[in-house]
């Protein structure tokens, strides 16, 4: 089993750029039930990177810890309780 978590985040807000601290991520488009297939992204060796389903640009930001992103509430929340 792997003990990296590979972060996801959305646009329900439609804001124009997610700044994010993780280069590997997870886009989901919007909040569940409204999502998109969750699309796994990989910066590699860019600073910008536009997911092929719901166009959102997401944007490396060094100063966020991986996980993190601008706005926060971009971040998708674990709902279980």
């Amino acid at each position: 089993m792997s003990d990296h978590v590979v972060p996801h985040f959305h646009n329900d807000a439609g804001v124009t750029v997610i700044e994010i601290g993780s280069q590997e991520f997870m886009c989901v488009g919007a909040n569940p039930p409204f999502d998109h297939p969750h699309v796994f992204l990989d910066l590699g060796n860019d600073s910008e990177i536009i997911c092929p389903y719901c166009s959102t640009l997401y944007r490396f930001a060094s100063d966020l810890a991986a996980g993190e992103a601008r706005p926060p509430e971009c971040v998708l929340k674990d709902k279980v309780a």
